[in-house]
């Protein structure tokens, strides 16, 4: 009985979720959506970790002498408030996360945001290089393959010396239809190996998350 009750439950779950699926707008705009009705950037980025995070992310920047910063995906900024970097760049593609930003660290020289389109921009130059470009905790929530693929190349693209991305590395596991979880190290190994990993950092005990810390620097 109680195994058919169950069965029962997971077929009624898989049209619930393929709708989800139909009626879930997009990564973009459905953080915009988040940022606009008054949302956060989640859990991840308040409390513990994100005190632990930047515990990571900062003893990198010191021990590495990094001097600038390239950020995709700063969300609402409360994760940038336990920062220590020398220069700054937030890179977003909610305005209103950007806009939030903005008003935020007004009055910090070191910090600057802008919105990007992967239509609209394009950075052959490398104005929008650093150091060190990071991506804490959203290749996850790109949940289209092409813009999963575009965000990849960007942050790579962004960085001079090292990339440090906080994610979960395993294929599956995901949790509706805003998360799709993807061995983000095998892209890294087959399309860009220029880049290779140079330290994993898993989450300590009393920190539950899913995501753990991988330092990428360029192949000597």
């Amino acid at each position: 009985m109680k195994i058919r009750s169950m069965v029962g439950k997971v077929a009624q779950s898989q049209p619930a979720f393929r709708m989800r699926q139909r009626l879930f707008p997009g990564s973009a705009d459905y953080w915009e959506d988040r940022y606009a009705k008054g949302g956060t950037s989640g859990s991840g980025s308040y409390g513990k970790q994100a005190e632990w995070k930047a515990s990571v992310v900062n003893g990198w920047v010191a021990e590495l002498g990094v001097t600038s910063v390239v950020d995709l995906g700063c969300g609402d900024g409360n994760q940038l408030t336990l920062a220590e970097y020398p220069r700054y760049l937030g890179l977003d593609r909610s305005a209103t996360a950007v806009k939030l930003c903005i008003e935020r660290f007004a009055d910090d020289p070191t910090k600057s945001f802008l919105r990007y389109d992967p239509v609209t921009l394009s950075d052959a130059a490398g104005w929008l290089r650093g150091d060190l470009a990071i991506s804490l905790e959203v290749i996850f929530h790109l949940v289209e393959d092409e813009v999963f693929e575009d965000y990849m190349f960007r942050l790579f693209d962004s960085a001079e010396r090292y990339v440090v991305i906080c994610c979960n590395a395993e294929e599956g596991g995901e949790l509706g239809p805003t998360e799709k979880h993807r061995d983000f190290t095998r892209w890294v190994a087959e399309a860009r190996p220029d880049w290779e990993l140079r330290e994993r950092v898993d989450p300590p005990e009393g920190i539950r998350m899913i995501s753990s810390f991988f330092l990428y620097g360029r192949a000597v």
